[in-house]
């Protein structure tokens, strides 16, 4: 006899308690829930795990991620470095640039996705920055020049930093079909590789792996946009 007619009330077919433990087990396991969806992106290249490459992904059917009402994040100068060296957000955040060194900087950016300066300051004082458009907004300091540091501004809320292990994670996702992509600063050419489609299922994490072309990171002496660091300028600033 077929276990659906059982259900219909044909107690004969399976013994009372065997039953009585059906009903108890359903019971405890309740109606279904839907769970988040992950995706898992190593990022490599031929000296190993990338750090500070940002994966992001977007849904292929088009459909439009929840996004905050209203995205900040944070931009710290640490050790005459921006910190992160590389900060991916949302289009529409108000980025804070705190100042933790004990010296003042002069932040800007001639970038087209955004041009802005913050002149000299240190502390928490200067004004928060909008970033409305995507795109690469590279930021500089015209009083040490080797500080070099990224925003990368995205249409889409699914995004990660990859760490030292060179793996991002983008979680709580709608499961379904995503383009996934990735970016780096030191790209060579200035290049993404080609973008992944990966099919994530709910409750589920879907891995994929991006083999990336860097140029040699340049020293501390070669960043920014003025060249070398002008000793005298800095020491002017210094208190």
């Amino acid at each position: 006899m077929a276990d659906n007619e059982y259900v219909r009330g044909h107690s004969t077919a399976r013994p009372a308690g065997r039953w009585a433990m059906t009903l108890l087990i359903a019971a405890a396991a309740g109606p279904a829930t839907a769970t988040a969806a992950t995706i898992e992106a190593r990022v490599r290249s031929d000296d190993g795990p990338v750090t500070n490459a940002v994966v992001h992904a977007t849904r292929t059917d088009g459909e439009s991620l929840p996004r905050p009402a209203q995205p900040e994040a944070v931009m710290d100068q640490v050790g005459r470095e921006f910190a992160p060296h590389v900060l991916p957000v949302l289009a529409g955040t108000s980025v804070r640039f705190p100042n933790s060194d004990d010296t003042r900087h002069h932040v800007y950016s001639f970038s087209d996705a955004k041009t802005f300066e913050l002149q000299l300051y240190h502390g928490e004082t200067a004004r928060p920055v909008t970033f409305g458009e995507p795109g690469v907004v590279t930021l500089g300091c015209n009083i040490h020049d080797w500080m070099l540091g990224y925003i990368l501004v995205l249409d889409t809320p699914a995004f990660a930093r990859t760490g030292d292990n060179g793996t991002g994670r983008i979680a709580d996702l709608p499961p379904g079909e995503y383009r996934v992509e990735v970016w780096h600063p030191r790209l060579v050419d200035g290049t993404s590789p080609q973008p992944r489609t990966i099919t994530v299922d709910d409750g589920a994490t879907a891995t994929l792996r991006f083999d990336i072309e860097l140029s040699p990171p340049r020293d501390r002496g070669q960043r920014g946009f003025g060249g070398q660091e002008d000793e005298s300028l800095e020491e002017a600033f210094e208190r």
